[in-house]
């Protein structure tokens, strides 16, 4: 009886690891020419508030309203969305962002068709910066 219950104790944590691992994104290379990209649109009100306009309409239905990952559609997705509020996210220069924001991958779309005005990437990017707590 204590060994079937360790044996089912033991097959549930790695079940458990198993699926843990598939929901948390892993390690997302930038190139470097990317990453070192200054951000050239000034996060003025103006920049957030446009940002934030784009956010609602592409992003928040995943990442939730604060940028946490909670959005309507973040249970339907085989990896879930970060929180940009933490400080693994707000660590990463603006061009990071930009390239993760612009390329896509997995379950993140490419934003280059929706968004061709780079612009309005850089904008975001300055709204995403309002999430840091």
């Amino acid at each position: 009886m204590k060994l079937s219950i360790l044996k089912s104790s033991v097959l549930l944590l790695a079940v458990s690891c198993i699926a843990f691992a598939f929901t948390v994104a892993d390690n997302w290379p930038v190139p470097d020419k990317a990453a070192k990209t200054p951000n050239p649109v000034k996060a003025t009100p103006e920049s957030i508030a446009e940002g934030k306009v784009l956010w609602s309409k592409h992003c928040q239905s995943c990442h939730g309203k604060a940028g946490e990952g909670d959005g309507s559609k973040a249970a339907q997705l085989k990896t879930l969305p970060p929180s940009f509020a933490k400080a693994a996210f707000q660590q990463q220069s603006d061009g990071a962002i930009f390239y993760k924001t612009s390329e896509g991958r997995d379950d993140m779309p490419s934003f280059k068709k929706k968004l061709p005005e780079q612009e309005d990437v850089w904008n975001l990017v300055n709204y995403m910066r309002t999430f840091k707590k």
